[in-house]
């Protein structure tokens, strides 16, 4: 008796440490199956970024696109079908390419009264940032020697807006296009989008399209290029994001007609110090690395402990990401830069010149204004770089790879010409101007130019000769 009362409670002990070991197993077992799929930021010295030019269109991409732009081309609505078909953009058989202004208003009719109001609104916000756009340009008129001299504004008459398609919607995209193209006063707006879903049926109607043509990739961009039957005419600007084989097609028309940009995989830039949330960064920088396995999320910072809690935070918020699947292999093409000091920060920002810059430091409007090369900017913690892609105001078609050195995003100001002219209302005032434009194009070697020059040049008077004799 007494040997049962004194083993049993070893055995109850066994039976719970078994127990609790095949759980610690288990743990251990998802852990390590877990962590090796749960990348950190690497960790780059400001010495080993490699800025080097960024080409946009790959070699293969468009000579791929080449063909399709060429065919749709010259066989115009019949090899546009063809592509759209093959590529599963129509079912086979359909040839409504175009949906009408009238489809566009049912689809929004058809939506729920949430979503159409949330529609509605952030249509709102983007136009009424566009409108301040539009604002800022205006006709002028200056003296010049003997007239007048200025530059009038006016919007391109047409243009196509490309919105992507894929497992989801893109109303954004249409809004963030097409509502500025109707900001700048562009006549004729055709949304493109492959496959497209009644919610971006229900986006082109708010944002005033008149029509869509339910046909995306290379073939296109060609028929908004070139035209394609009665309702799709050949447009004067092509704009909007869109996958490899689009911005190839875009690079290829680009003398056809006008671009917005060629813009690559997204990115984002985040300046942080150790006033920043490593959970609110960590989610930023997700953000944007689950656009696309290509995209790049960048973290800059002069203190070690920062890229630690971001890259802890990152495990933590991948492992229940739903879209991790391309988030990390993003992340892996990502890094962190560790910098001396704040002001090193801002030269790797500018160099680097990001799509999306966020600052998350102690004064952060201090640090954004000594950035000077990106393409959207977001100051402090609350200005989430997701506000922008949804509709704050300012548009979300922004530079990528570094071409924010030298160019901003989608605007108003991208379906604009400002167009320059002259007028001479006093021949005698000009003659200076006339004389100087003989000679300079004597020393240009156009003669041409000098005797066209010479037809404005008035007899001087006699007195004048014999003075000057």
């Amino acid at each position: 008796l007494s040997r049962r009362r004194t083993s049993s409670p070893p055995r109850m002990s066994l039976a719970r440490c078994w127990v609790l070991s095949l759980l610690c197993t288990r743990a251990l077992c998802l852990k390590m199956s877990v962590a090796p799929d749960l990348p950190a930021l690497r960790i780059l010295g400001s010495d080993q970024l490699d800025a080097s030019c960024f080409e946009p269109v790959e070699p293969e991409a468009r000579a791929q696109a080449l063909s399709i732009v060429e065919a749709v081309k010259s066989g115009g609505e019949a090899a546009l079908l063809e592509h759209a078909w093959r590529f599963r953009d129509l079912k086979e058989g359909d040839a409504k390419f175009l949906l009408s202004a009238a489809d566009l208003e049912q689809a929004f009719t058809s939506c729920d009264k949430d979503l159409q109001e949330m529609l509605l609104r952030t249509a709102a916000r983007v136009r009424r940032f566009a409108e301040a756009q539009r604002s800022s340009i205006t006709p002028i008129e200056v003296d010049i020697a003997g007239g007048k001299a200025g530059q009038t504004v006016a919007p391109v008459k047409s243009a196509g807006c490309y919105a992507p398609g894929g497992r989801y919607p893109l109303p954004s995209s249409v809004l963030m296009t097409a509502v500025t193209a109707r900001a700048a006063g562009v006549e004729k707006v055709v949304v493109a989008s492959p496959r497209p879903s009644p919610v971006t049926m229900a986006a082109a109607h708010v944002a005033g399209a008149d029509a869509l043509l339910a046909v995306g990739g290379a073939q296109a961009i060609a028929a908004l290029a070139y035209g394609v039957g009665e309702g799709v005419p050949a447009c004067d600007i092509i704009v909007g994001p869109g996958n490899k084989w689009v911005t190839a097609a875009k690079s290829i028309v680009s003398g056809v007609c006008g671009i917005d940009m060629l813009a690559g995989p997204s990115e984002v830039l985040v300046i942080a110090d150790d006033t920043a949330d490593a959970a609110v960064v960590a989610a930023d920088l997700l953000a944007q690395a689950e656009h696309d396995v290509e995209a790049r999320p960048i973290l800059v910072t002069h203190e070690q402990s920062v890229i630690d809690k971001v890259n802890e935070e990152l495990a933590k918020q991948l492992a229940v990401l739903t879209t991790n699947e391309v988030a990390i292999p993003a992340v892996r093409k990502g890094f962190a830069v560790l910098t001396k000091d704040m002001e090193e920060s801002i030269a790797v920002s500018d160099r680097l010149a990001p799509e999306h810059l966020e600052i998350q430091t102690a004064d952060s409007q201090a640090v954004a204004n000594k950035c000077s090369s990106y393409g959207g900017l977001f100051i402090g913690r609350s200005a989430a770089e997701v506000l922008g892609d949804y509709g704050a105001g300012p548009n979300h078609v922004l530079p990528t790879g570094g071409t924010g050195k030298y160019t901003g995003g989608l605007s108003v100001h991208t379906f604009l010409r400002l167009r320059t002219w002259m007028r001479i209302d006093d021949p005698e005032e000009a003659q200076q101007q006339v004389k100087d434009s003989v000679q300079l194009a004597r020393l240009e070697g156009l003669e041409g130019h000098a005797r066209a020059a010479e037809q404005r040049l008035l007899e001087e008077p006699a007195s004048k000769r014999q003075r000057e004799a």
